[in-house]
């Protein structure tokens, strides 16, 4: 935000139609919304050729051409002829009404600056590009001069391709010869070239290949989703399944379902991990690859997943939370996939929880909504219990697997020495599947070697000089990191406040020092390590899981990456290394997320026929989370947790929002979020709560103070609304920062 400029809350303005028809005149005045930093839509004239409303167009703001969509009309607020006009519309379909109403509505809910959510619509390379285009081969009329074997095998693979064009690098590829072999057939007039757009349209999936043979309980849940796509208009419909019981393909017949009726189909996938597996199912299924849209695709890929949607020619996406702004043409059916996962809420930036925001997006498009879960959030499963969402339930694995067998290890009765985590009940267990050459998963949510490095000699803590955080000791990097602002240094040999030597020693254990005990134990075991930190691309990542699920690992080790959905079909038992990691601190929703992520992670065990088993260390295994989880009971748990929430007003039965003020200066955020607390009337006039101000829990980050409010409201109340005015007066100076996260998820 710039000095002086006051925060902009305003409703955003959206136009389902211009006052004359979509398409709008050369001259006419329109209102463009860019994705600058501007309160709204400017007013510009429609260029010589005119315009439609949803147009991508580029326009003159100060000396700069930037990009931008026809909005709707202008709004009159300026003489005619003192309008600019449009540079040029771009050669790209235009944003559909249902788009713009979706961006409009996330904004006005998300109170994120509409420019801002307009810009996650425009993420893309090239847009302002025209369409890529490529070079294709075909067969030329003249034969070479001088005929080779090489070049022999050249034309005889162009044969294969039954006339169609091909490119260079495939022609090569198939022909078995170096690409200077094929430029010598061009030269020799052999070989003609032409131009062709390189983002082409994806194969077609084919809805009416047979899928998987469903079991009764997957083909009755299977029938109802097909049912409601095919129907049309909006719905949510909760998949409650435990692991193992078929989600997937229940949901690809409502996938199926929707590419027959000619609509466009999303699913949301947690974790880049995934998509390997995922891809590889949805490829047998349909008989070919869908468009694909996360981090871990190349520029090249976006960009033609992007354009194809806009034009039609993609039928289903795989994505990650990002795709819901993705220029779909006719969306039909969005899945979310692990709808709990804590992954889909985007915590910089534009603050927004995907799974809500599908929802949204599915009602405006008049479009069916799958959340699939073993364990859904709480806020789902009320959903379902208010029958505002249909629930379909799938109690019982696929096949001969049955859910494991889920034991708690009462770390206080076990002999371990110290330093070591790995307690002996474990441990001979442990021999006993590795002795039948099976998988053991061992699971720690601590990335690293330690959480902590402390000097013997004088007791200091090493901390990042940037943010009120401990430096993470990564040995197998020999790196010390910040998690929160990503700093690394080398690990020192002295102590940087007292100078001793050797005498920094790591306090706790990450997932790396577990690998170090499992391998001193277990010398013969080839382990495999699963953090996010240890791959240096999402490839890589995928590779090591998919060699894992054909054994190519007898202990795995990993962080929370490990809970999302994999499948191993050797592994037998799980080891949960310290259950109690999670119900520490007041997070309100720290008993919900312990109890899924660790009855997920205990679900990896046993998919196949052979039975699975689960053991929990625990220092307190008479914790009623610990209890709920070894039970099995999870109607008894979420009923708990619900009432519970319930009799504080707590979300789903409340709201929240979080006001997140930042800034160099700690005493100028300090006195900010004292202005804001004195001056909350708007909000105790709906019977808000403010709390605070108060240090966030990682008080500073990359050098900036960091201070929380807190407001809590009765459900039902604009709360929004309430919000706007209370900010509206704000104005920024310098350097301060102002940020608000309707629904928080975490605290920190």
């Amino acid at each position: 935000m710039r000095r002086g400029q006051g925060l902009s809350f305003a409703r955003a303005r959206f136009y389902p139609k211009p006052m004359s028809g979509d398409e709008i005149l050369p001259g006419q005045p329109v209102a463009v919304l860019t994705t600058q930093p501007l309160p709204g839509p400017l007013d510009y004239r429609a260029p010589d050729h005119g315009c439609a409303l949803g147009s991508f167009v580029e326009v003159p703001l100060g000396p700069r051409l930037v990009p931008g969509v026809v909005w709707g009309p202008g709004s009159g607020d300026y003489p005619l002829e003192k309008l600019r006009k449009i540079s040029r519309v771009l050669d790209l379909p235009v944003m559909q009404a249902e788009m713009r109403a979706f961006v409009a509505r996330a904004a006005d809910y998300t109170l994120t600056p509409l420019p801002a959510m307009l810009r996650l619509a425009m993420r893309v390379p090239g847009l302002l590009e025209g369409p890529a285009l490529q070079k294709l081969l075909r067969r030329g009329g003249a034969e070479p001069a001088r005929m080779t074997e090489a070049r022999s095998r050249v034309l005889d693979a162009l044969e294969e391709f039954d006339g169609q064009p091909v490119t260079p690098g495939e022609l090569a590829s198939t022909a078995g010869v170096s690409a200077g072999v094929v430029r010598g057939l061009v030269q020799a007039g052999t070989l003609t070239e032409e131009d062709a757009p390189r983002d082409l349209p994806f194969p077609r999936l084919d809805p009416d290949l047979p899928g998987h043979a469903l079991f009764e309980s997957q083909a009755q849940a299977a029938e109802d989703l097909r049912a409601r796509v095919a129907g049309g208009g909006y719905g949510t419909t909760l998949l409650q399944g435990v692991t193992g019981s078929g989600k997937t393909e229940v949901y690809l017949e409502a996938v199926a379902a929707c590419l027959k009726s000619g609509r466009q189909a999303l699913v949301l996938l947690p974790e880049i991990a995934l998509t390997g597996e995922f891809l590889a199912r949805v490829q047998a299924r349909f008989g070919a690859a869908p468009a694909e849209w996360h981090s871990g695709v190349t520029q090249a890929a976006r960009r033609r997943c992007w354009r194809m949607l806009g034009a039609g020619q993609a039928q289903l996406v795989i994505g990650a939370r990002s795709s819901l702004f993705l220029p779909f043409q006719d969306l039909g059916l969005i899945v979310v996939d692990e709808e709990h996962d804590s992954a889909y809420k985007q915590e910089d930036g534009v603050l927004y929880n995907a799974r809500d925001m599908a929802v949204l997006r599915a009602s405006l498009a008049g479009a069916q909504v799958v959340l699939a879960s073993a364990t859904p959030s709480l806020e789902s499963w009320v959903n379902a219990e208010a029958g505002k969402y249909a629930r379909l339930r799938l109690t019982a694995r696929v096949g001969a697997a049955r859910l494991p067998e889920m034991q708690a290890i009462d770390l206080r009765s076990q002999d371990m020495p110290a330093q070591s985590w790995l307690s002996p009940r474990l441990k001979a267990e442990t021999a006993t599947r590795l002795a039948r050459g099976e998988q053991v998963l061992y699971f720690l949510n601590r990335r690293g070697y330690a959480p902590v490095t402390v000097c013997r000699a004088c007791g200091h803590q090493l901390g990042c000089d940037h943010c009120d955080a401990r430096l993470v000791e990564h040995r197998f990097q020999k790196r010390l990191m910040c998690h929160q602002c990503g700093e690394s240094q080398p690990i020192p040999k002295a102590c940087p406040k007292c100078g001793a030597e050797d005498r920094l020693a790591p306090v706790g254990p990450g997932v790396e020092r577990l690998a170090e005990e499992a391998q001193a134990a277990f010398p013969e075991a080839r382990l495999a390590v699963l953090s996010s930190d240890l791959f240096a691309s999402a490839r890589s990542l995928k590779e090591r899981i998919a060699e894992i699920a054909q054994g190519g690992a007898d202990i795995i080790l990993g962080t929370q990456l490990v809970a999302k959905g994999h499948n191993f079909p050797l592994l037998t038992l799980v080891g949960v290394i310290d259950a109690d990691l999670g119900l520490q601190g007041s997070d309100l929703r720290a008993a919900e997320r312990s109890f899924q992520l660790i009855r997920q992670v205990a679900g990896r065990a046993g998919r196949s026929e052979l039975p699975g088993l689960a053991l929990v260390q625990t220092l307190q295994p008479e914790h009623p989370v610990i209890q709920a989880i070894l039970s099995g009971q999870e109607e008894a748990f979420w009923r708990a947790e619900a009432a519970e929430r319930e009799a504080f007003g707590m979300p789903p039965f409340g709201r929240m929002a979080g006001i997140i003020l930042s800034g160099p200066d700690l005493a100028q955020v300090m006195e900010l979020g004292t202005a804001l607390q004195r001056s909350a009337d708007p909000l105790r006039a709906i019977g808000a709560e403010v709390w605070g101000p108060a240090p966030a829990p990682i008080a500073r980050v990359r050098g900036r103070h960091r201070v929380r409010l807190l407001v809590k409201a009765p459900k039902g109340v604009a709360l929004q609304g309430a919000l706007r005015t209370w900010l509206a007066p704000i104005r920024l100076r310098g350097q301060l920062r102002l940020a608000v996260d309707i629904d928080p998820q975490s605290f920190f």
